[in-house]
């Protein structure tokens, strides 16, 4: 942080850029968290649903819990392949709409569709056919496949939903309508929660009876919530002109050509998420095969850091946007001081917030029951946690931020990718299967990540061969 904070410094000595500052400083701030704050809210509503799903079904048993835990998987690989085209879609949109070139905006929407609809077919078509072959890849006991079977075949109808709602939530937030999305998961939340409890625990008045439906009653909460929530997303924006919007004809007026730059930026956001997705997964295998105890430990360490980590989802993903619409209107100089300052202001919000951790990690005795020794484990998980928070804010921003607005997704891919597979992970596992050492220990050789690649981040910024405008 001090590095970027030098680095600040010495791009601000000029007198045309300390002008530059004296205009845009006032509106830096309002225009970050205008639209930080409704991305924020959305995230940490998508964590609650989460929590209070795993709560509901989790009074079912633990073959039922279970099938729906390995259900869900199917679902984030989807999500995942969904993320990676929809953000590498949003870095088009973001620039586009700078050059307020909204013909441009709805060709990349509609590639965006286009692909998105045709994964979750292909998705929803394994899900109908071969749902006891999808579960049987996660777990061998015939219960939880039985169950995990019965709840892909009703789940899997909500996915077509997923893929038309992620590119126009991406397009929407890309274009100052950040507000829609959160308003539409607020209401998808609510449902979820009112049709979940209905549908798996039963429902009994006067007039009528809902029988209980257990597992296949999450999956039918989760797919009235998913449609309620999308139909919301299209009607509201139609009823308001949103300016993204367009006939089908403009969606895929889009040439060979641009299909190919689109691939050549999107891809590699793609493949960056999935690694990054992958090596979450094999983080969570290290610390499952290293014992109970020690995943256990790691599950609460992530659980609570979640709650905070929201704002630094919700403040990347904004500053990503606002540099994008920078590039795109061909304010390059001004592009670069929105960078510079939010490669100083993030990491200084996620010191000041890595604390709020401290105390509540005085508080696990009280959230969670478990053994004495996992709590301490935690402890100090979240301990060493609060010391990375401001390396991992500035690697959100440098991934999220400043690399993808600017096209630079190849660097991003591979920094982000590099650290985290051939550097942490294997000094995880080393940690865990060689030395044996204890799980806080191989929870800060997983952190270890975040520290190194800031200084990949860093010299990128300062090179400034990061800022380039791929809609020309």
């Amino acid at each position: 942080m001090t590095q970027s904070f030098i680095f600040y410094r010495i791009e601000f000595m000029s007198e045309k850029n300390a002008a530059l500052i004296r205009t845009h400083l006032p509106g830096f701030y309002k225009t970050l968290f205008s639209l930080a704050l409704p991305i924020t809210l959305q995230n940490l509503m998508q964590v609650f649903v989460n929590m209070l799903d795993t709560i509901m079904v989790g009074q079912l048993g633990a073959a039922e819990i279970a099938s729906v835990g390995l259900g869900n998987q199917i679902y984030f690989i989807l999500n995942m392949i969904l993320f990676g085209t929809s953000s590498g879609g949003a870095i088009f949109i973001s620039q586009f709409w700078g050059k307020n070139d909204i013909k441009g905006i709805q060709k990349t929407l509609g590639i965006m569709l286009g692909f998105s609809i045709f994964v979750s077919i292909v998705f929803t078509i394994a899900a109908l056919f071969i749902p006891e072959f999808l579960i049987s890849l996660y777990s061998k006991d015939p219960v939880v496949i039985l169950y995990g079977a019965k709840y892909l075949r009703y789940v899997a109808i909500s996915y077509i939903f997923l893929a038309i709602s992620f590119p126009f939530e991406f397009a929407f937030k890309s274009t100052n309508h950040a507000y829609l999305p959160m308003i539409c998961t607020t209401i998808s939340i609510i449902l979820n929660a009112v049709f979940n409890y209905i549908f798996i625990f039963g429902l009994k008045t006067e007039f009528f009876t809902i029988a209980p439906m257990g597992v296949a009653g999450a999956a039918i909460g989760t797919v009235i919530s998913r449609a309620a929530g999308t139909s919301v997303l299209l009607i509201y924006s139609s009823l308001k002109k949103f300016e993204i919007l367009g006939s089908l004809k403009n969606y895929f007026s889009f040439s060979k050509k641009f299909v190919l730059k689109y691939i050549s930026v999107a891809l590699p956001v793609l493949l960056n998420e999935t690694a990054w997705g992958m090596g979450i997964t094999f983080q969570n295998s290290i610390f499952a095969h290293t014992g109970t105890d020690a995943i256990a430990a790691f599950n609460i360490t992530g659980t609570i850091s979640q709650l905070t980590w929201v704002f630094f989802i919700g403040t990347g993903n904004a500053a990503g946007i606002i540099l994008g619409k920078k590039i795109g209107a061909g304010n390059f100089e001004e592009a670069k001081l929105y960078t510079y300052r939010f490669a100083w202001f993030l990491p200084s919000c996620a010191a000041l917030i890595g604390l709020f951790l401290y105390p509540l990690s005085s508080m696990l005795p009280y959230i969670f029951n478990v053994d004495s020794s996992i709590l301490l484990q935690a402890k100090k998980m979240l301990t060493e946690l609060i010391c990375f928070y401001p390396f991992n804010a500035f690697c959100m921003f440098f991934i999220v931020g400043f690399c993808r607005a600017g096209g630079d997704t190849k660097y991003a891919a591979f920094h982000d990718i590099f650290w985290m597979w051939f550097i942490a992970i294997p000094a995880g596992y080393i940690a865990a299967f060689i030395f044996h050492l204890p799980p806080n220990i191989i929870y800060l050789c997983l952190l270890s990540e975040g520290f190194l690649k800031t200084f990949a981040g860093l010299l990128r910024l300062k090179s400034g061969k990061w800022l380039k405008d791929i809609t020309n």
